[in-house]
């Protein structure tokens, strides 16, 4: 009995060490792969993205990323509020001629490109000037469906600039030529998931444009954006 206890103690302590050596290999794997992917895109984006207005290349459409209006059901989203401003700033300032607002709109109850549009509008962009993209479900949807819908080579992206990187990034492996306005940044203490799911979402977005050679979800008919006079 006794001899059997000590033979599977070594079975059970062989398994263990095994077992820590794997998930030590895969913990590494993994935060290999996190890490390339962030300098990837960290690497196609710089000095692509712009805090600053006059930095800002002019080109004729703005493509503004969705988010919704509201966190917790009721208080205003900093980071929609602060992409209305930054939009709203590019098209005053003459840097585009008219916005894509793009975003999700998978329910009647949830439309985040109407909650764009209406922003701007209320802060003095015209209407005719906006154009909404209801199947920006995700950031590679958004892109590419500007080039395939909207019919787009160069694009201004608006969203806070982690979020700017990735489009950026994107739209530059789609064969857009694509530069970012960064939105105010949003402290990471006030959004920790959203900071934190942007590491995966950076991966997600390699494999996406390198890899799996993605599609969007939908496409549908072309729009044609019409030449906007000027603001």
């Amino acid at each position: 009995m006794s001899r059997c206890l000590t033979i599977l103690g070594d079975l059970c302590r062989r398994w263990w060490r095994r077992g820590l050596l794997v998930g030590v290999g895969l913990a590494i794997t993994t935060a290999g792969v996190i890490a390339f992917c962030h300098y990837r895109v960290l690497g196609v984006a710089e000095g692509r993205c712009y805090d600053r207005l006059d930095a800002v290349p002019s080109g004729s459409v703005a493509l503004v990323l969705g988010c919704s209006k509201y966190v917790a059901g009721h208080r205003p989203n900093r980071f929609f509020n602060t992409r209305i401003q930054a939009a709203t700033e590019l098209y005053r300032a003459g840097k585009v001629r008219a916005l894509i607002v793009s975003g999700d709109n998978s329910t009647k109850s949830y439309d985040e490109p109407s909650d764009m549009k209406e922003a701007l509008v209320a802060a003095g962009v015209p209407e005719a000037a906006i154009y909404c993209d209801y199947a920006g479900f995700r950031t590679f949807d958004s892109v590419i469906r500007a080039q395939k819908i909207f019919g787009q080579t160069q694009l201004v992206i608006v969203s806070q600039r982690f979020h700017n990187e990735r489009a950026v990034y994107l739209a530059q492996k789609l064969g857009i030529n694509a530069s970012g306005y960064n939105a105010k940044a949003i402290a990471t203490r006030s959004a920790p998931m959203t900071y934190a799911r942007e590491w995966l979402a950076r991966v997600a977005a390699v494999l996406d444009a390198e890899i799996w050679k993605a599609k969007p979800k939908f496409l549908g008919p072309e729009i044609k954006i019409a030449a906007a006079t000027k603001p």
